[in-house]
């Protein structure tokens, strides 16, 4: 007992702290169980090594991560919200994720109303082919302040006196994907438009039908919007803008009772993403509306590669959504939703790269990841072949001189 003097505790507590400090940002990130027990021993063993902690100081810890761990894991399976008497709106269920979560909403016993583009296109006559009747399919292009407020009218004479317990904010495009500087401005504006504008002018209007409820409000977003993924300046600005929007959201409708959630998907086969069609005519487009000097710049063979790689990309994405569909879900039904559900392989690692390593380290590995380029700008090309026969005529010169020394020695 003489070993474990005031000081000594005193100086656990503050391990504890600073640990404590590490292991709730590793938490935040939503590693898998296994990662993070592995993350939180090797910020404890780490910290022991270099303070020489003893042994018991490192058994309290641990013990304690554990029981935290345990106890949160089982309140996040055990305390869930019935579906049954709820009503829940969903932008964007024309295909993608929701399309697939209206289906599963609607199974679960939600009140489910569906936005879609076209209300005569195949996902809408899908999704009233495959639910119960408590679906309501609207017509709703979220660009168009009219068409949100008639979907209000419609949502609002459905629910009568009942507020809406959730809206999933889902509705979202990625117009373009090249470097920012060949990027049109029209491609910033249009993801700006829908992405961001569209789905702030959503939840504006339907917040009070929220609040009425002390409801959810659940917005699918992108790792791209936190994360510089290369070509995607676009699109990951306007998701940037939306992150921000719902942060601050989330404290100013905190006393109201309404909970906001982010869904941070990986990469998944949804909308426009596998359409090569598309991406040809995006591309064709591009060429045809950039500057001659840029175009030789570039060079359209650097153009060309970016778009075989996004193809690429896209032709190996992952074609289950379930995750994303089981994560919208639980932010609706846990009674204590989390403000983040990383939902896909890759994701809760892309994340703690990005927070704990440097960013070099994280710059390369979203290159890795995301974007193999080999070319480089038709420019820097030249620029390097330009450089390499200076290097070599350079070194002709000195051997040339050399063997003039020799001669007339």
């Amino acid at each position: 007992m003489d070993d474990y003097t005031l000081p000594f505790w005193i100086y656990v507590a503050v391990l504890t702290v600073i640990v404590g400090g590490a292991i709730k940002k590793v938490l935040a990130s939503h590693l898998n169980g296994a990662h993070t027990l592995v993350a939180w021993l090797g910020a404890t063993v780490l910290v022991e090594r270099l303070l020489a902690l003893s042994v018991p100081a490192l058994l309290v810890l641990s013990v304690g991560c554990c029981c935290y761990m345990f106890t949160r894991r089982t309140s996040e399976t055990t305390n869930t919200l019935p579906a049954q008497g709820k009503a829940v709106l969903i932008t964007g269920c024309d295909s993608g994720f929701g399309h697939a979560a209206v289906q599963r909403l609607d199974a679960l016993g939600f009140q489910v109303f569906a936005t879609v583009l076209d209300l005569k296109g195949g996902g809408a006559k899908e999704l009233l082919r495959l639910c119960s009747n408590q679906i309501t399919v609207l017509q709703m292009d979220i660009t168009q302040p009219q068409q949100i407020q008639q979907a209000l009218m419609e949502t609002k004479a459905k629910l009568g006196p009942r507020g809406l317990w959730g809206l999933v904010n889902n509705a979202g495009v990625c117009v373009n994907f090249g470097d920012a500087e060949l990027s049109l401005m029209s491609n910033f504006r249009g993801c700006m438009e829908v992405n961001f504008f569209g789905t702030l002018s959503v939840t504006k209007t339907f917040l009070p039908l929220l609040r009425q409820a002390r409801g959810r409000i659940v917005t699918v977003s992108s790792p791209a919007g936190d994360l510089p993924f290369p070509c995607l300046a676009a699109y990951g600005a306007s998701k940037a803008a939306l992150n921000l929007f719902i942060n601050t959201l989330r404290h100013e409708l905190q006393p109201w009772g309404v909970r906001l959630s982010t869904i941070l998907p990986s990469s998944y086969k949804t909308g426009q993403s596998s359409n090569e069609a598309y991406w040809e005519q995006q591309h064709t487009r591009l060429l045809q509306s950039l500057s001659p000097s840029l175009l030789e710049e570039y060079g359209e063979d650097y153009m060309t590669e970016t778009k075989d790689l996004f193809q690429s990309h896209a032709s190996q994405a992952n074609p289950d959504l379930s995750p994303v569909t089981e994560a919208i879900e639980r932010a609706l039904t846990d009674q204590q939703p989390r403000e983040r559900y990383l939902a896909g392989p890759g994701v809760g690692l892309m994340y703690f790269i990005h927070s704990y390593l440097p960013f070099t380290v994280s710059n390369m590995f979203l290159q890795k990841l995301f974007v193999k380029k080999k070319l480089r700008p038709n420019a820097l090309r030249k620029e390097s072949g330009f450089n390499l026969n200076l290097s070599l005529h350079n070194n002709n010169n000195i051997e040339n001189e050399k063997e003039g020394v020799q001669r007339l020695k």
